[in-house]
């Protein structure tokens, strides 16, 4: 008698449980039906920004890029204007940011090899002046392209680098682990790494030939010890066509979890952005800009979901829920884009798998993922509508990212403008939101003008100590206009051919 009474505690509780989280799901889609309308700028930056990052618990937003200031937003604020601090010391562009497990540490990497730690304890409340880093670290020999905390523990990170290391920086007093011991070396440039979630043994990386799921014990410490570069899942990003006789490999931008860790995202350059789940190798789905959010075509002439020019950072959200059902990226065409994500068991009904003796021989000319030239194809959902569009920005979105729990998205790119968006006018930290104007920038024609900016960049670079921001805006937006127009349209399968055969092999450090 007693056993059974408590199993039917058991179950109600479960079914009280699954009731509130359906009501919470069903409050944020409602919240969401009308997309994110209203926008607020955020201004203090002089250049692109071209990261962002929120702390674990929502109350703080840090925003780095091309000027040589960290500022952290407060997300506690009443009415957020400006930022509540500043710090320095990165000397080249920013390009990753990365808050600690207690919120306590932001790290930041940049194009001078360098990565600083900031001690959010000792700011002051307000500063007119940058506050200086606590420490920094030399451990790189090219620019850093990510940085990622480990979910538990306060004084370990990774950083991935275009020198071809992932290293993993352990700052307890009791490690032991020497330099070489603590370093993941291959010819390849990583371009991305992040700790899982939930699970801190394992991390991603990505690099030119794709993106893998590794696991620390086995890509770190002594020689004997580790094990195929700490992989224990590939996954496959290189594309083909029945049209073209070889596969091409898009270059990857970035990659990221969800909250659980049960799907993926990475950005391809000159293709979509594609989902995973952790569990395949193979896509479940890609995001593309096909219809209209209203289910219509694409207007004659008008733009729409690309990425072919900038590194490009999406973000997965779902606001108060525990799981993540919105992706969220920035695109070529000025705007920002969200997918609602159907569930995986849904992705994997409409994947299809093609043989590879097929796969010539069909009239219609699609796109499928394949692990190498003679293989299956598999061809994932296309998810074609966005649930939103956002507008706003003058110029490329290159960073989306959702408030870990609150229904927000904050974009930014090309502009020093960063952009707050939100599906009200009232927010907790900001009143009175105006609606959004829709009307998108369009991209200009071709002038003598700004073909001199881009060739004046290329060769000497930008002037960002212009004290004047607005002109320099101007002018970067400008540069990036040029900068389309000649690389916009490029063919992926023309400029990355790809042969398996050609991977990149790994180095490993001796002890």
């Amino acid at each position: 008698m007693e056993a059974s009474l408590g199993i039917s505690q058991t179950l109600r509780a479960e079914t009280r449980l699954q009731s509130a989280s359906r009501f919470r799901q069903d409050r944020v889609e409602k919240l969401l039906s009308r997309g994110l309308p209203y926008s607020r700028k955020l201004s203090s930056h002089s250049s692109c920004v071209n990261c962002v990052t929120f702390s674990g618990d929502g109350r703080w937003l840090a925003s780095a890029g091309d000027d040589p200031y960290i500022f952290l937003w407060d997300f506690h604020q009443d009415d957020l204007i400006g930022p509540s601090h500043s710090f320095r010391g990165p000397r080249e562009n920013v390009f990753a940011l990365a808050f600690s497990n207690s919120g306590r540490h932001l790290y930041s990497g940049d194009t001078d090899n360098m990565i600083y730690k900031y001690d959010l304890s000792r700011a002051p409340t307000f500063s007119a002046s940058p506050e200086r880093y606590a420490d920094s670290y030399m451990t790189h020999t090219d620019s850093i392209r990510a940085i990622s905390c480990h979910p538990e523990l306060e004084d370990v990170f990774l950083s991935a680098s275009e020198d071809g290391r992932v290293v993993l920086h352990d700052g307890r007093a009791e490690s032991r682990m020497s330099k070489a011991q603590a370093t993941l070396q291959q010819t390849a440039d990583f371009s991305g790494v992040q700790y899982h979630p939930t699970i801190p043994h394992f991390f991603l990386t990505s690099d030119k030939t794709g993106v893998c799921l590794r696991d620390v014990r086995m890509a770190f410490g002594p020689r004997r010890l580790r094990s195929n570069e700490g992989v224990v899942q590939k996954f496959v990003t290189s594309i083909s066509k029945p049209s073209v006789p070889h596969l091409c490999q898009p270059e990857i931008g970035s990659v990221t979890f969800d909250r659980t860790g049960s799907r993926l995202a990475v950005t391809l350059l000159g293709y979509y952005p594609t989902i995973y789940s952790i569990s395949d190798p193979y896509p479940l789905a890609i995001c593309s800009g096909r219809y209209q959010p209203d289910g219509n075509d694409i207007p004659t002439g008008e733009r729409t979901y690309a990425n072919s020019c900038t590194i490009k950072h999406g973000s997965f959200g779902g606001p108060g829920l525990d799981k993540d059902d919105y992706y969220s990226t920035g695109s070529d065409d000025f705007r920002a884009y969200v997918w609602k994500l159907p569930s995986d068991s849904l992705l994997r009904e409409h994947q299809q798998v093609i043989d590879y003796e097929q796969w010539g021989a069909l009239v219609e000319d699609p796109v499928g993922f394949a692990a190498t030239a003679a293989s299956d194809r598999y061809i994932p959902m296309e998810l074609s509508r966005p649930h939103c569009r956002l507008a706003g920005h003058k110029s490329i979105v290159n960073s989306t990212l959702w408030h870990p729990h609150w229904p927000y998205l904050v974009t930014a790119g090309v502009e020093r403008h960063i952009l707050l968006h939100s599906p009200t006018s009232d927010t907790p930290c900001i009143a009175d939101m105006p609606l959004t104007p829709q009307e998108v920038r369009e991209l200009p024609g071709p002038n003598p003008e700004d073909r001199g900016r881009m060739i004046r960049a290329l060769t000497q670079g930008r002037d960002l100590d212009d004290p004047d921001v607005d002109r320099n805006d101007i002018n970067t937006i400008a540069l990036f206009d040029e900068i389309l127009r000649s690389e916009g349209s490029l063919d992926i399968f023309a400029s990355n051919r790809w042969s398996p055969d050609s991977d990149d092999d790994f180095v490993m450090d001796e002890t």
